[in-house]
């Protein structure tokens, strides 16, 4: 089965199991993946896509916008032209390229970047906070699903190496709220209170990071 989003065709893959529910998600590769229960039939599947075509055509676009901002390189929130000159022997940044001997000595480069800024960025953020909470041992990761982990028991922050990408109110709203947690370890009212206190525009920023 297939279904059509503005100008892209897509694979309908459904997965049966003892569900209540029916979900519907975007997958990559152009797939929108189903889970529903085991009575539920082809026509209800076809009939459910329809009743749903404009919140898949959201999904769709967001989606599309993430891909082709992966494609893009960004430096804290630029979009900067990649240029390889194997000649060289160290990353220099012009104007809006970044010129390097090849890619794995820009990957090197990028994390560098990230641990000097990250932590430069921490204690900033983590003195500016009147809580007492202690001073966390910073972790870099890539990760997919999340910006940060707040480790309560460790006392270490992790943040996504992925907010190299976009500008420092981004990179300092996910420290504010990691170091939050420190005071809440959950998403309560309170919370949010105290991640307002540093971070005003934080729903804004949230909208930002969610693409």
């Amino acid at each position: 089965m297939t279904y059509q989003l503005e100008d892209t065709i897509y694979t309908v893959e459904v997965e049966k199991k003892k569900n209540k529910n029916t979900y519907i998600r975007i997958k990559p590769g152009n797939v929108i993946y189903i889970t529903t229960n085991y009575f539920t039939t082809k026509h209800q599947i076809k009939k459910l896509l329809i009743e749903n075509h404009t919140a898949l055509l959201k999904m769709h676009q967001k989606v599309k916008r993430q891909e082709e901002k992966k494609e893009k390189f960004y430096y804290l929130g630029e979009f900067y032209d990649i240029i390889i000159v194997p000649t060289m022997k160290k990353v220099e940044m012009i104007e809006h390229n970044i010129y390097t001997p090849s890619e794995p000595v820009l990957e090197k480069w990028l994390i560098k970047q990230c641990r000097e800024l990250f932590q430069k960025r921490l204690e900033e953020q983590w003195n500016l906070m009147e809580e007492q909470i202690p001073y966390p041992k910073l972790r870099l990761r890539k990760m997919k699903t999340r910006w940060g982990v707040c480790n309560k028991k460790n006392e270490t922050v992790t943040l996504n190496t992925e907010l190299i990408r976009y500008d420092t109110q981004c990179l300092d709203y996910v420290i504010v709220h990691e170091l939050s947690h420190f005071v809440h370890f959950n998403h309560s009212k309170e919370f949010w209170n105290l991640v307002g206190k540093y971070c005003h525009n934080y729903k804004e920023i949230r909208k930002i990071l969610k693409g």
